[in-house]
């Protein structure tokens, strides 16, 4: 399968050694327009691949590949997507979709009528150990509450500072976080109604200055999301936090246990109300990652789950619907914070 890759920044050369490590894959072209982020790219390629270096979105589509991955900044995605609406070419765009609602429905919107596939990537969906949490929720009972906690560290440069901005992310609570308001969807299952947050840029780049501005991104947050069917799930994030052993926790309890997951300890517990008794759930490597990246391999799955699913001619796992959820409550939460209100999330 020929692929072709826009935006040669970190995510760009994660995909490039994933495609590297797939036997069946061929990577024809690249395209950024700066010049050390290409360098980045053709250094990741090694020998195993000699894509053409493409300066435009234009050059990449005369190259007729059957795939294109979009991993460019944020801002970049809607246009891209216009470029590519009618062409037979299945696209994996790197998340957050967009950084607005307005380019999330027209994204949508377009998605839903093209004939090749559209799939957000949400690589966090394929972390083992999130995949077994998933898995096994049914074991909670009736899921009540759900909480994620992400302590990290700060937001890695990048090039042009474009990370540093809400008007090119969205904001931290789309850009990094539509993570984890994409798995809450997905393990509670019904419509997200409103959001309370609360959140400030307390510690990280308060320091710096691009061209006079200073960065703007907030480094911690509490998010509380209300959802259609009663559940209540909560988001703790913290930037500041290097030395947490866990980068992620998630937690879901029901009528019947709690369930909890660490990760990278990759340690999944399920506590019963009824007996009282904790028991270790085993975390399994997954075979087919051969390699690992910066996200435990989940990227890498992804990107199998998305060749099968072009070989099958199978709906993607991750539709620009959900792409569009994960960004109305980060947006939601960014308002809510800034408004200090309860802010409700815009339906399609």
């Amino acid at each position: 399968m020929k692929f072709a890759i826009i935006g040669t920044g970190m995510m760009g050369c994660e995909h490039i050694l994933n495609l590297a490590h797939n036997c069946d894959a061929d990577l024809i072209g690249v395209a950024d327009p700066n010049p050390r982020s290409l360098e980045w790219a053709i250094k990741a390629c090694g020998e195993r691949f000699s894509p053409e270096v493409c300066h435009s979105a234009s050059e990449i589509i005369d190259l007729r590949p059957d795939a294109i991955i979009i991993a460019s900044p944020n801002y970049t995605h809607r246009q891209l997507v216009d470029d590519f609406a009618t062409l037979p070419i299945h696209l994996l765009i790197e998340k957050p979709m967009s950084t607005t609602l307005e380019d999330a429905r027209a994204v949508v919107a377009i998605a839903e009528t093209r004939t090749a596939l559209t799939w957000i990537a949400m690589e966090y969906r394929y972390m083992p150990t999130t995949r077994l949490f998933l898995d096994n929720l049914h074991q909670v009972g009736d899921l009540k509450m759900l909480f994620i906690r992400e302590h990290r560290f700060p937001f890695l440069k990048k090039v042009d500072n474009w990370n540093r901005y809400n008007r090119f992310t969205g904001g931290t609570l789309v850009e990094k976080c539509c993570h984890f308001f994409d798995l809450m969807n997905l393990a509670v299952g019904a419509r997200p109604l409103q959001v309370m947050a609360s959140g400030a840029q307390d510690v990280n780049h308060r320091d710096e200055g691009y061209e006079g501005e200073q960065p703007d991104i907030i480094d911690n947050a509490y998010v509380i999301v209300d959802y259609s069917n009663g559940v209540r799930a909560c988001l703790d994030l913290c930037m500041f936090a290097e030395g947490s052993p866990n980068e992620q926790e998630l937690v879901a309890t029901g009528s019947l246990a709690k369930l909890e997951a660490h990760i990278p300890q990759n340690r999944l517990t399920l506590a019963s109300r009824q007996d009282r008794v904790v028991t270790d759930i085993p975390v399994p490597a997954d075979p087919r990652i051969r390699y690992e990246g910066m996200h435990h391999g989940s990227s890498y799955l992804e990107q199998l789950h998305f060749v099968e699913a072009i070989t099958s001619g199978s709906e993607p796992e991750v539709s620009s619907r959900d792409g569009y959820w994960s960004i109305a409550i980060g947006l939601a939460a960014q308002q809510a914070i800034a408004r200090g209100q309860v802010v409700a999330v815009e339906s399609l």
